[in-house]
C-alpha cells in the first residue's frame, strides 16, 4: 500500500514496477486519491475504471508499462470528453484516439484523466469558462501558464510523473518554465498529430511536460516517427533514450549566442541575468564556443495571431456568433476581430511574415548551433489573468511571450526550456534553441545541467 504517488521521475517509477517495489495498481490508486485531494484543479476529466482495467494488466517489461499519465485536454481519447477546453462542446464525446495517446499505450502507459488547457489552446493562462483556473504548484495564486497548464501543474504537483502537451506557440515551454519543469518542443512534425490532424498554420507540435531529461528522450522514443494520418510527420528515429549523452564530446566547439531577449521581448532583468548566467556556465561546461552575433526576431504583427483562428471558425461552425457569450474574452475578441478584417490582403501580409522570420531564423543557425534565451518574460502571473499588458518596447501584436517562443513554432525548430532557478520565490526556465532535427544535442546539453545542477522535481510541498 503507498499513501502518495511516485515522486521521482517515470524511468525510475518503471524501474521500482520491475523490482516489485511497488505495482501499477497501486501507483494509479496514489494517483487517483492524490488527484480527488488536490485543489490545483489540474484535470477536468478523470476515467478511474477504464484506468484501473488498464493498470491491472499492465506490463512494466515496457517502456512506460503501468505509468499513469495525464492527458492534455485538446487531445482526443475515445470515449472521453471533445471539449476543446469550451462551454461550447462541454457535451462533446471524443469517435477516436490520437496516435500519440495509441503509441503511449502500446508502450505500457496508463492514460486517466485529462489535464486542463487553455480554450482551444488559444492563450498562456489556463483558465476558462468550462473549469475555471487551474493553480500553480509553486503558489497556487499564480498561473501554471498555457496552454499545457494542466499538464505542467500536475506533473508539478505531484500527481503524476509525465503528462503530455501541445505546443503552437510555447503551450509547452511556457508552462515548464512556470512550474520548474522540462519542457522540449520537437522539430515540426516529429510526432505526428493523426487521425483528423488539422494544418491550420503550422506550427503546433506534440510532446509532454516531464520531470527528468530521460523521460522526454523515452517519450520520444515511444511516440516518435512517420503517421499517414499526418502528412507532414517525419521519418521515425530510433534510440533517443540509449544514446543521451553521447554527443556532449561533439558538441565541443560548436558556436552558440547569448540572446536573453532574441532581440524583440522586454525580459525581467533577473531573469535575463540568470539565463547569462547559466548559459555561461553550461557553454563552459560543455565547451560551446561563445560569439558575438546581433540576435533580432521578427515583429509579428496581430494579424499573424488571425491565422491561428481558422481552426476554430471550422470547429464551431454554424454555431458561431450565437455562441459567442459561452467563450472566454480573448477567443471571443479574436474570433470578432478575425471576421471583422481578415481577408486576402490579410493573408498576403501573414504570408510575408513567415517568410521574414523564417530567413532570419536560418541566417542565425547559419551563423551559430544554439541560441540561449529566457523562455519566459518573467514569473507566472495571476492564475485567472488578466494576460499580461504589453511593456514598452516588447514586439506588437502577439505579446511578449509571443516574442520569445513563437519564432521556432514558424520556423518549426527545436527547443527547450530547462529549469534554472527561482526568481522572487517562482521556477524560470532558460531556453535553447537548436536546428531542425537536433533535439539530440538540446537532450544532452539539457542532461549535463541536470546532472550538475539538478532541478527539484516537484514542487516544495507536493502534492498537495
Amino acid at each position: 500500500m503507498v499513501d502518495t504517488p511516485w515522486l521521482g521521475d517515470t524511468c525510475s517509477l518503471v524501474d521500482a514496477f520491475r523490482a516489485g517495489e511497488r505495482s501499477p495498481i497501486e501507483e494509479l490508486d496514489a494517483t487517483l486519491a492524490a488527484v480527488e485531494r488536490s485543489d490545483l484543479n489540474a484535470f477536468s476529466f478523470v476515467d478511474a475504471e477504464r484506468a484501473r482495467s488498464a493498470a491491472a494488466t499492465a506490463d512494466p517489461s515496457l517502456p512506460f508499462g503501468g505509468v499513469p499519465i495525464g492527458v492534455k485536454e485538446l487531445t482526443s481519447v475515445a470515449g472521453w470528453p471533445a471539449t476543446e477546453a469550451s462551454v461550447v462542446f462541454k457535451d462533446d464525446i471524443a469517435t477516436h484516439t490520437n496516435t500519440m495517446i495509441e503509441r503511449l499505450q502500446a508502450a505500457g502507459a496508463v492514460p486517466f484523466g485529462l489535464t486542463t488547457s487553455s480554450e482551444f489552446g488559444g492563450v498562456n493562462l489556463t483558465f476558462t469558462k468550462l473549469n475555471g483556473a487551474t493553480k500553480n504548484p509553486w503558489h497556487g495564486d499564480h498561473t501554471p501558464g498555457g496552454s499545457s497548464g494542466g499538464a505542467a501543474a500536475a506533473v508539478a504537483g505531484g500527481l503524476c510523473t509525465i503528462a503530455t502537451g501541445g505546443d503552437g506557440g510555447g503551450s509547452i515551454r511556457i508552462p515548464a518554465a512556470f512550474t520548474g519543469t522540462l519542457g522540449l518542443t520537437n522539430t515540426y512534425g516529429r510526432i505526428p498529430k493523426g487521425p483528423k490532424m488539422v494544418m491550420a498554420s503550422l506550427t503546433a507540435v506534440s510532446g509532454c511536460l516531464a520531470r527528468s531529461v530521460r523521460d522526454t528522450a523515452r517519450y520520444l522514443d515511444v511516440c516518435n516517427g512517420f503517421d499517414r494520418r499526418d502528412p507532414y510527420s517525419l521519418p521515425r528515429v530510433d534510440g533517443w533514450e540509449t544514446a543521451l549523452g553521447s554527443y556532449l564530446d561533439s558538441l565541443r566547439g560548436k558556436k552558440a549566442v547569448i540572446a536573453p531577449t532574441l532581440g524583440s521581448a522586454v525580459v525581467h532583468s533577473d531573469l535575463a541575468d540568470q539565463v547569462t548566467m547559466h548559459a555561461e556556465w553550461l557553454a563552459k561546461e560543455v565547451g560551446l564556443e561563445l560569439v558575438d552575433l546581433p540576435v533580432k526576431t521578427p515583429e509579428l504583427s496581430f494579424e499573424w495571431a488571425l491565422s491561428g483562428m481558422s481552426e476554430i471558425v471550422m470547429e464551431l461552425g454554424d454555431r458561431y456568433p450565437e455562441c459567442e457569450d459561452d467563450l472566454t474574452l480573448e477567443i471571443g475578441f479574436g474570433l470578432k476581430i478575425a471576421h471583422q478584417v481578415y481577408d486576402i490582403k490579410t493573408r498576403g501580409r501573414i504570408e510575408e511574415q513567415r517568410v521574414t522570420m523564417n530567413e532570419t531564423m536560418a541566417a542565425i543557425f547559419d551563423e551559430v548551433d544554439f541560441v540561449f534565451a529566457s523562455t519566459n518574460p518573467d514569473v507566472a502571473f495571476g492564475n485567472t489573468g488578466p494576460l499580461p499588458q504589453e511593456v514598452e518596447g516588447a514586439a506588437a501584436g502577439l505579446g511578449n511571450n509571443g516574442a520569445l517562443t513563437i519564432p521556432s513554432n514558424i520556423y518549426g525548430n527545436p527547443a527547450i526550456s530547462i529549469p534554472i532557478g527561482l526568481s522572487r520565490g517562482l521556477p524560470i526556465g532558460m531556453q535553447v534553441l537548436a536546428p531542425h532535427h537536433r533535439e539530440d544535442w538540446l537532450l544532452d546539453l539539457a542532461l549535463q545541467a541536470e546532472r550538475e545542477r539538478p532541478w527539484p522535481l516537484v514542487a516544495p510541498g507536493a502534492p498537495v
